[in-house]
């Protein structure tokens, strides 16, 4: 339960400290006395997020804790040991919060939100003026029917069977893709591949024929200026040094110069008949047409169409050939496991549909014990002619095969509804009280608060709910902020807000005389009288006899 809530420098709040016990504590105070703020704090310590308003004018920081005795409940012990933040039988939360930064702390040891938010959720409940909307929600509705009369086992084997099949069917889609995007690539590759091979030895042959169809694509010019050469060699220069070497040979001297002369004009004769003849092969070597050179550029055409297509160099296809081929070689589609997590995808399907049966079998026989105790309930609070059932809609989750809905009616001519359909704003207040109470009776909840459960109603039926939650705390520690003097009288604490003269909020614990002139406040208004506080006194009377 909480024993104690210290704040420091939140709104309105310079120093606050307040004792809880067990049973129902109820607080009371005039509008605008500062009740919320107790609220405020306490969303604080739980978690919530720091508002600028909540930093008293002034201060540098606000500093909230709350202290909760843990010794009877074993799963809030069981987190904080995972944490290695056990201490005994108390857990001790704080937030402090400046402008634009909060830390928090549990049992004195640093810790994040996330564990702040994780540990005290089990811990407490805290039901706001508004917040009973919250039980238009489906999944709130399912938990609260949960709650009342399904065993958590239950619920974690459907939970567990849930995430199993999600986990198997997620590994065969998985596997089916990765199947599939193999074939994919192998078919690319065999396609890329023949698309290569249809280029031949051309594919290797690439300088090569860059060569040719550079020589063959300038064959007209280079033969012309040859062919120039050709004629120059063959009518004058071959003729010139001929008839130069005649003429040296008509002299009949052995002078050593005259010999080596001849043999120079002799050498350089023979030299330039051997390139005449050099010069008429290389121009014989060019074809007679362009058909060789439409065939290499067409070659190249089609090498260079492939490289640009498949990103690489010209030179570098071949290598690339060789690349695709070994991969292609390597990709091989793990099929045969398909049948395999096939098969455990329809076990994992049988073990969450077995699961789930058994959790539908007992929602349903707690629906029927749970909507006759909150028709009970509603008829206490003034609302005789009211129906409440729970409807089941097929809906597959982690929390089972069917989604759960509330249907009530206040008028028995009229066909049943959702709360957010039938019910009145008053009337979906009254709706929600009886729930929790229902709810809360078999719940572990260690501790709820409620804001004004009693708005809206007075006389007989604030006395009733009252004792509803008088009855209620037997088993849950429950805190009720109230406007109600019928309520007020039925707790076993009483704490008063009120706002001293500097206009600072404070809450105090009264005794007995003091708790007389709290309720005769309450019911008479500004003046307090001498019949109220008989009233006072005759409500306090049957509160204990009740």
């Amino acid at each position: 339960m909480l024993k104690a809530l210290n704040i420091r420098n939140f709104a309105l709040v310079a120093e606050l400290d307040i004792e809880f016990g067990p049973g129902l504590t109820v607080i009371t105070g005039e509008s605008g006395a500062g009740k919320s703020i107790l609220l405020d704090a306490l969303s604080l310590v739980l978690g919530a997020r720091v508002k600028r308003s909540q930093l008293r004018p002034g201060a540098a920081a606000c500093d909230v804790s709350a202290e909760f005795d843990i010794g009877q409940s074993p799963d809030v012990h069981a987190n904080l040991e995972a944490l290695v933040l056990d201490d005994g039988h108390a857990c001790l939360v704080r937030r402090t919060a400046a402008e634009g930064r909060s830390r928090a702390f549990v049992n004195g040891v640093p810790a994040t939100l996330e564990t702040l938010r994780s540990l005290t959720e089990p811990m407490i409940d805290i039901h706001g003026q508004h917040e009973y909307r919250q039980l238009l929600a489906p999944d709130v509705q399912r938990r609260l029917l949960d709650e009342f009369g399904v065993p958590p086992a239950l619920l974690d084997e459907v939970r567990e069977a849930f995430g199993e099949r999600a986990d198997r069917r997620r590994e065969l889609a998985e596997l089916r893709a990765d199947v599939a995007r193999t074939r994919e690539r192998k078919h690319l590759l065999g396609y890329q591949i023949d698309e290569l091979d249809g280029l031949g030895d051309s594919i290797r042959r690439v300088s090569e024929l860059t060569a040719t169809h550079r020589r063959l694509s300038r064959a007209r010019e280079w033969t012309e200026i040859v062919g120039q050469a050709v004629a120059e060699l063959d009518h004058q220069l071959v003729d010139q040094t001929g008839r130069l070497a005649a003429t040296l040979e008509r002299v009949e001297d052995d002078h050593a110069q005259l010999k080596s002369a001849l043999d120079s004009t002799l050498s350089a004769h023979a030299q330039l008949e051997e390139a005449l003849a050099d010069l008429r092969r290389y121009l014989d070597a060019f074809p007679n047409d362009d058909a060789e050179l439409a065939q290499a550029d067409e070659a190249l055409a089609a090498i260079h169409d492939l490289a640009r297509k498949h990103g690489v160099r010209a030179e570098n296809l071949g290598d690339h050939l060789a690349a695709l081929r070994a991969e292609f070689e390597t990709l091989t589609g793990d099929e045969s496991r398909i049948d395999e997590l096939a098969r455990g995808c329809e076990e994992a399907e049988a073990a969450f549909q077995t699961a789930g049966t058994a959790l539908s079998d007992a929602r349903r026989r707690a629906a029927a014990t749970f909507a006759e105790r909150v028709r009970s309930t509603i008829a206490e609070l003034g609302l005789p002619d009211a129906e409440f059932k729970v409807a089941f809609e097929p809906s597959e989750s982690a929390a089972g095969l069917e989604s759960v809905e509330f249907r009530v009616t206040t008028n028995p001519r009229y066909a049943a509804g959702s709360l957010a359909d039938i019910a009145s704003g008053g009337e979906l207040s009254r709706f929600a009280l009886a729930i929790e109470v229902v709810a809360a009776e078999s719940s572990q909840l260690p501790c709820l608060i409620l804001d004004e459960a009693d708005i809206g109603v007075g006389g007989t039926t604030a006395d009733v709910i009252g004792r509803m939650l008088q009855r209620l705390a037997r088993n849950t520690q429950v805190i009720a902020i109230t406007h109600a003097p019928q309520v007020a009288a039925l707790g076993d604490i009483h704490l008063r807000v009120s706002k001293t003269s500097e206009q600072d909020t404070v809450i105090e614990r009264l005794d007995d005389a003091e708790r007389t002139e709290e309720l005769a406040r309450m019911l008479g208004g500004r003046s307090v009288t001498d019949e109220s506080r008989s009233y006072a006194r005759t409500l306090l009377a049957d509160a204990q006899v009740g």
